[in-house]
């Protein structure tokens, strides 16, 4: 029988960025100028995100990898163990070995998928002189790792890849760690196509930051060894128009996960994902966990049957083959747990409620038939 256009379920896509036309016209007002690199659009980029998050410096950068490199090169890190969650994407501990430190990875918490002042403290060591929390997902990391971190005397390097517009309290992320590095891919909560994003109130650091991603560059010397990082105008242009959306998109995404929340708290074997108290989500990723041993891939398997994307949550990164002989604390088993059973589900601007209830129909078809 020939198929029709009728037969095919909608699809759903896992994520879609809020860009149009406002953007294309400040791009366009870019190339007038002839001026492409890094320049006056993307110190205003700079200036917003500063402003917007309470710290004193924005420097941005091509990517949150790039972002948590620079930072690590600039504290001279070589030879260094810094710490890093194990449940995490590659690019945290890649950076640290790319600033030639040695990542010790840690588990995190079940329920918030973050690192916690209890797992901090159970790997530091007195020759350490920084960690990367992650704030996985958008989900701020509890305030005790901050002031753990100061009692241990380490600096703490969030990596927020996915939390700009999250809060504990009234205070952003961004303004909590010593240094913050966010990122801008199409995944994440504002996007610049790539593009990543420092802050802090550290003046000295922020010099250094600077320096490094311009070749080393102070005044008309090199004064250090760097790279180029740059963030171009052009890119700089569409965060620029992204900043003035960013409440409205952070809200809605909090608005679907609410729904999601009361349509799967009637689904049985699946807990929807974690909300904490006293804070703001960015919900950059939906994630919930399937309670039922090994059947998150054959629900992802049934989601993309009826056209819905999905993703995991993310890796396990001590069962990669890159990080197999990095050193470890404890037996990482919550962060194997997270790997194998969490589940990543759509959310975005055009997502509708229709789609939300369809998704957790196969859910619960999929699980409890």
């Amino acid at each position: 029988m020939m198929t029709t256009t009728a037969n095919i379920a909608k699809t759903v896509p896992l994520m879609v960025p809020d860009v149009g036309e406002e953007e294309l016209g400040l791009i366009r007002q870019v190339m007038s100028t002839g001026f492409l690199t890094e320049g006056s659009f993307t110190k205003d980029f700079e200036n917003l995100v500063a402003e917007y998050v309470g710290a004193k410096h924005a420097i941005a950068m091509t990517s949150c990898t790039t972002a948590l490199h620079t930072v690590l090169e600039c504290m001279g890190i070589k030879g260094q163990e810094v710490i890093v969650p194990d449940y995490t994407y590659p690019a945290t501990a890649e950076a640290v070995i790319l600033a030639g430190g040695k990542p010790v990875l840690v588990d995190v918490d079940l329920e918030n998928m973050n690192m916690t002042a209890e797992l901090l403290e159970q790997a530091h060591k007195d020759s350490m002189s920084v960690f990367i929390p992650v704030s996985w997902a958008g989900v701020p990391l509890d305030p005790k790792i901050y002031s753990k971190a100061k009692e241990l005397g380490l600096t703490c390097l969030e990596d927020a890849a996915c939390s700009l517009g999250a809060k504990i309290g009234s205070d952003f992320v961004g303004k909590l760690a010593d240094h913050s590095c966010f990122s801008f891919h199409p995944r994440k909560v504002i996007t610049t196509g790539e593009g990543g994003m420092i802050t802090t109130d550290d003046d000295e650091m922020a010099e250094k930051f600077h320096s490094f991603k311009h070749f080393g560059m102070k005044g008309t010397a090199f004064e250090m060894i760097g790279t180029n990082y740059k963030l171009s105008n052009i890119l700089s242009a569409m965060g620029i128009v992204q900043m003035k959306k960013i409440e409205k998109i952070v809200n809605d995404r909090i608005e679907k996960a609410n729904i999601y929340r009361e349509l799967l708290s009637k689904v049985a074997n699946i807990r929807p994902a974690y909300v904490g108290k006293g804070t703001r989500q960015t919900f950059q990723s939906y994630t919930c966990y399937v309670e039922k041993e090994g059947l998150r891939d054959k629900l992802r398997v049934k989601l993309g049957e009826n056209n819905i994307q999905s993703q995991i949550g993310t890796y396990a990164l001590h069962l990669e083959p890159a990080y197999r002989n990095i050193r470890r604390v404890g037996s990482l088993q919550n962060s194997e747990l997270l790997y194998k059973n969490a589940l990543t589900l759509p959310l975005h601007k055009d997502l509708t409620i229709e789609d939300q209830e369809r998704v957790c129909h196969i859910i619960d078809e999929t699980l409890n038939a």
